[in-house]
């Protein structure tokens, strides 16, 4: 503190320069109309960009907030959607009446907490689990295009197996011609799958959307995979070797949905049953 006020004393004459002319910047513009007007446009004009920059510093550190709300409401608007979907089609038809399929499937949003490409067996983790309702099986996408399933949860945090894993396979269809096959990842290439078994007798196309076949009970029928980028069939080959181009872009995944099928055990449980009676 005393080297402050001997600093202050040491200094005086020039604080009291500064202080005159502070008085007198003031006296000019408190009696001058022109000054005036300058200065308090000037400051406005200064205090709005001071404004502005805090509240662009503000949006950006509560991004993750509103990431986080939006991805919930594009879960429950996809719940909505599925419901809305059904009611028309039970409407068409006229013979579903069994409420339980217009809620056949729930939908979880969840943040990506840790992501693997490079790797022939990719993982993602996420962080909802056990607390979410979450259990291995589950489907998993995001922005309605296939990512992959849940594969050992937490109480908080889940891994999901991602498609980008030369383990996980599948069921696909071409959505123009309606023949239904297998995507499985090559290990090679992140942003293309292999469709396999698509028979010979079919008529691909380049360009033809790729969609899940609605033959395994997780994932709804017609989530997006990708288009067929290539295609090729030897003379003597029963399926033709098909490359697609996936629609998600694995190395900017942010957030995902998991989608929760309430049918899946009854489904399992009489194919089980029934494939024990065949034995």
């Amino acid at each position: 503190m005393e080297r402050l006020f001997n600093f202050i004393y040491t200094y005086r004459a020039f604080f009291t320069f500064l202080l005159l002319e502070f008085f007198c910047a003031w006296l000019i513009v408190e009696n001058n109309q022109y000054q005036s007007t300058k200065y308090f446009n000037s400051s406005n004009r200064l205090v709005a960009n001071l404004n502005g920059f805090s509240q662009s510093v503000r949006e950006y550190f509560s991004l993750r907030d509103i990431n986080t709300t939006l991805a919930k409401e594009n879960a429950l608007l996809r719940k909505k959607l599925e419901q809305r979907n059904l009611i028309l089609y039970s409407m068409n038809l006229k013979q579903i009446r069994d409420t339980a399929l217009f809620n056949r499937f729930d939908y979880v949003s969840a943040k990506v907490v840790n992501n693997s490409t490079k790797n022939y067996k990719n993982f993602i983790t996420i962080d909802r689990g056990l607390d979410a309702g979450l259990k291995p099986g589950m489907a998993v996408i995001s922005a309605n295009q296939v990512v992959g399933k849940v594969k050992s949860v937490s109480n908080h945090f889940s891994v999901l197996i991602s498609l980008l894993n030369v383990d996980n396979q599948v069921s696909a269809m071409n959505k123009r011609t309606g023949h239904f096959g297998t995507v499985q990842w090559s290990g090679v290439d992140p942003l293309s799958i292999n469709l396999k078994y698509i028979p010979r007798h079919a008529t691909p196309a380049v360009g033809d959307s790729i969609v899940t076949s609605g033959y395994n009970p997780i994932f709804p029928e017609g989530i997006f995979i990708g288009r067929i980028k290539e295609f090729n069939l030897n003379e003597h080959d029963p399926f033709f070797e098909i490359k697609v181009e996936l629609g998600t872009d694995f190395t900017r995944l942010a957030f995902v949905e998991v989608i929760k099928s309430h049918l899946k055990a009854e489904k399992d449980s009489l194919e089980k049953k029934t494939i024990g009676e065949q034995k």
